[in-house]
């Protein structure tokens, strides 16, 4: 039934103009609008809203992600822009912080200013 409508994606945030900053400048995503209850941006023709929220307890798990083409070369431009990904305990991890998966798949995560926990991935083949 969904299947051939537009996703629109959702994250918290309890500063919205930090918020902006970050996925405008940091990550480069097109600014669309901002009104007094959120901002939103164009992901790659998915609209992704920044909500306004009160409070905020970031969750554990990724809430939003990207597959790219080369994530080496990803990490090292948000690195630059200020950007620190995540070390984890539990998995082995590269010099950059990344994964690589049983299947091959490349993984890599990083916080935005609330939080919330974001990754690159990248897929073989």
């Amino acid at each position: 039934m969904l299947s051939d409508q537009k996703l629109k994606a959702f994250i918290p945030t309890i500063n919205p103009e930090r918020a902006k900053a970050f996925y405008k400048d940091a990550l480069g995503l097109k600014f669309i609008y901002q009104d007094n209850f959120g901002v939103e941006f164009d992901a790659n023709g998915t609209s992704l809203r920044i909500n306004v929220v009160r409070d905020l307890q970031p969750h554990p798990f990724t809430v939003l992600g990207w597959d790219v083409k080369d994530i080496g070369l990803y990490i090292e431009a948000l690195v630059k822009k200020g950007i620190r990904f995540e070390r984890y305990d539990f998995i082995e991890q590269n010099e950059l912080g990344v994964w690589t998966s049983p299947s091959g798949s490349k993984v890599a995560w990083f916080k935005d200013p609330d939080g919330n926990l974001l990754s690159l991935s990248e897929h073989p083949g």
